[in-house]
């Protein structure tokens, strides 16, 4: 337990891998969703528009060689130093034709001083063959495979267009692990027709999952989404946490509530203004984080606490 033993942070879950500073650079594959070209279904999830999280030099034109480049440079400003891990991060990374999927995976651990791969997927997009890939990959490189979980309710799972439900987490992440991969997850809380009861439950099954990281995050509404218009229709399933106070709060008993092994790694999320709806809190990720840090000393709160609580 790090960050003033209040919960274990991402920063020190990497020193266990690396003696130097690390930090991961976003990448566009050119890859697309099931859920996207009809094979799960069409439009995508409906919170999802990927020009959210992706860098000015992040472009599907340019090879993924060149935009880890162009991200180092980005960067080396600050540490010269620096070693990079390349993030496959928009839109699901393990889904195309094996060929294709390890091509762009060796390119990228080819390029000068990239130490690993952060590989952001669905619980459904993990083919054996390509599972079998991985697990030999893990063992010669760092590697973190990121599984979209977004809630453990399956009604929720089929509001927003997931393409699948959260069985498929279960066994996607467990195989996974079983692989001796390391698995992270990501969640959203506030998602439409979530209660603060259904969102606290969610953190026993999270810790339930052999996982070694999570992500989780505050909903956000975007500009140009479906579910920014089915705000619009249908406002009294919606609660958004315009107070960021109201949201500490939350996740401070959402994290008390989490196994004390799991490793956090972010709370919010942090849209393009131009995109955004809401909440729009103006704070910055570190100035988030010293906030809920002296909430939870004030209340001497601190992860896996309320382990058995409702």
């Amino acid at each position: 337990m790090n960050v003033h033993t209040f919960y274990n942070d991402f920063p020190t879950f990497l020193r266990r891998f690396f003696p130097f500073k690390v930090q991961k650079i976003s990448l566009n594959a050119g890859f697309t969703c099931p859920n996207r070209d009809g094979t799960r279904g069409y439009g995508g999830c409906t919170y999802c528009n990927n020009q959210t999280f992706s860098p000015g030099y992040c472009h599907t034109e340019k090879p993924v060689r060149v935009q880890l480049e162009e991200g180092k440079a980005f960067f080396a400003h600050k540490y010269p130093e620096m070693k990079y891990l390349a993030y496959f991060q928009a839109y699901t990374n393990t889904y195309g034709e094996l060929e294709e999927l390890t091509r762009k995976y060796e390119e990228a651990l080819a390029v000068d001083d990239v130490v690993g791969l952060v590989i952001g997927t669905r619980p459904d997009c993990m083919p054996p063959a390509l599972l079998n890939y991985l697990e030999e990959l893990s063992r010669r490189t760092f590697l973190l495979v990121e599984f979209g979980i977004e809630s453990t309710l399956n009604r929720t799972l089929l509001r927003i267009n997931r393409g699948h439900t959260w069985q498929s987490s279960v066994d996607a992440i467990t195989q996974a692990s079983a692989r001796g991969i390391l698995t992270g997850g990501h969640v959203i809380l506030g998602l439409p027709g979530e209660t603060r009861a259904d969102i606290l439950g969610q953190a026993k099954d999270i810790s339930s999952l052999p996982l070694a990281t999570l992500k989780l995050h505050q909903l956000q509404l975007i500009r140009g989404t479906r579910m920014a218009h089915e705000y619009e229709t249908s406002l009294a399933d919606f609660h958004l946490f315009n107070n960021v106070d109201e949201y500490i709060d939350l996740v401070i008993e959402y994290i008390q509530r989490l196994r004390p092994d799991l490793v956090l790694e972010r709370f919010v999320s942090q849209s393009p203004r131009e995109l955004l709806i809401a909440p729009d809190w103006g704070l910055k990720n570190y100035e988030f984080n010293h906030r809920l840090q002296k909430r939870m000393k004030e209340l001497g709160a601190y992860q896996g606490k309320l382990i058995g609580n409702p």
